[in-house]
C-alpha cells in the first residue's frame, strides 16, 4: 500500500514529537519512554523511530539510556 502525503506528514510529526520529548528530558531510559507510548505504537514502530533518530545523530543510546545529542531547541519567537 502506497503512503499518502497525510500519512507521511503524520509519521514525520510522530518522529518529531518523540525527538522533542527526548530533547526536553535530555536523557531517558528507553523502556520508560516506550512504556508511555506503548498504547499508541508497537515496539517495532518505536524501535524504528529510535533508529531514525540515532542515524540522524540526534540521539545516542548507551545501554538502554537515550541521550539527546542533536541541536538545542530553536528560540521561540516573541
Amino acid at each position: 500500500m502506497a503512503s499518502t502525503s497525510a500519512q507521511r506528514t503524520a509519521a514525520f510529526n510522530i518522529v518529531l514529537s518523540i525527538a522533542e520529548a527526548i530533547r526536553d528530558l535530555k536523557s531517558v531510559p528507553s523502556g520508560h519512554l516506550y512504556a508511555r507510548l506503548m498504547g499508541q505504537m508497537t515496539l517495532e514502530q518505536y524501535n524504528s523511530i529510535i533508529d531514525i533518530l540515532k542515524s540522524a545523530g540526534a540521539v545516542t543510546e548507551k545501554g538502554h539510556l537515550l541521550t539527546w545529542t542533536g541541536p538545542a531547541a530553536a528560540p521561540k519567537e516573541a
